[in-house]
């Protein structure tokens, strides 16, 4: 087993997951992409990281990508002696936009890279587990490596006590379909939104969310004139209320006015459907971005990770 001179560079997008009523189970990968750089020295570590994140996550083994990088490395069956990586961080950390899967995701692409003939040992469904068990569940790794619409979830694992196997399905997008994400200046602790979640909810309110799950899907594929109705979530976002009320306030408003809006993952980034980055409808959905937000036009990211 031999590792690749010089550096190896992948690119890896953004993903918004549940997309309304799909909770935990709907992935969609978007055109915002963090780059990463990654080679094998002779010893040691170096870290350097520019733009999100910059200046807050830490620059040694407990760095995200560098955790990935090492369970990659311990599958394929040998840690190289030194790493060197940069990352060039564009998805912000904390808002929603699964900016913990492409670091996990981008980690294990790059670091089977690094090895002369990586792919035949550390297959891409190998990959893919390793990805959803690092990250605890897969809708946003999914569209991260698969790129696109993903419909990913859990099936009990065989046998017994051997954790949980994850699968996951890309379908198609209708091409009319882009977003406009609008990004606040502060963001949510996945675990902490997740903290708001009850228990148990109504089984009418269950219903209603798996047919309009459903009708998210066909209306993703070729009839985006029913996203309005198909993003109407009755499981998370409610509930979620508390820790965003902005981010739920524009969402209210903006289905008001007909807009499929949504809280993107675990928030407080909001998401709204629209016709293509560069029609007048994006635009005027643009010019409704909160004062001190960021808000990015993108499209759907059909290609996943990638290496440069």
């Amino acid at each position: 087993m031999t590792f690749v001179e010089g550096p190896v560079t992948v690119t890896v997008p953004a993903t918004s997951a549940n997309l309304g009523p799909g909770y935990d189970s709907l992935g969609l990968a978007l055109d915002l992409r963090d780059e990463l750089t990654g080679e094998v020295v002779a010893d040691g570590l170096e870290v350097t990281v520019e733009g999100a994140g910059e200046g807050t996550v830490p620059l040694d083994e407990s760095h995200l990508v560098v955790r990935s990088m090492r369970a990659a490395f311990e599958i394929i069956g040998k840690q190289p002696a030194g790493l060197r990586l940069h990352c060039r961080n564009r998805i912000p950390h904390a808002r929603g936009l699964g900016s913990s899967s492409a670091a996990i995701i981008g980690g294990l692409v790059l670091a089977r890279a690094l090895v002369a003939g990586g792919e035949l040992i550390l297959d891409d469904e190998t990959l893919f587990q390793t990805a959803a068990e690092i990250e605890g569940h897969p809708d946003n790794v999914a569209p991260a490596f698969y790129g696109g619409f993903t419909i990913a979830g859990e099936d009990d694992a065989l046998p017994p006590g051997e954790g949980r196997h994850s699968f996951a399905v890309r379908t198609a997008v209708d091409p009319r379909v882009s977003v406009v994400v609008f990004v606040p200046e502060a963001g949510v602790e996945t675990k902490a939104a997740r903290g708001l979640l009850p228990e148990t909810v109504p089984h009418s309110d269950a219903a209603a969310d798996a047919g309009r799950t459903a009708l998210l899907v066909a209306a993703l594929s070729d009839a985006p004139e029913h996203l309005h109705r198909a993003t109407r979530d009755f499981l998370h976002q409610e509930y979620r209320r508390p820790a965003m009320p902005e981010s739920l306030a524009l969402v209210d408003e903006l289905r008001a006015d007909g807009v499929a809006a949504i809280v993107s993952g675990a928030g407080p980034t909001v998401l709204a459907f629209s016709n293509g980055v560069e029609s007048g409808e994006t635009t005027k959905l643009a010019a409704r971005c909160p004062a001190g937000w960021a808000c990015h036009a993108l499209r759907i990211d059909m290609d996943g990770v990638r290496i440069l």
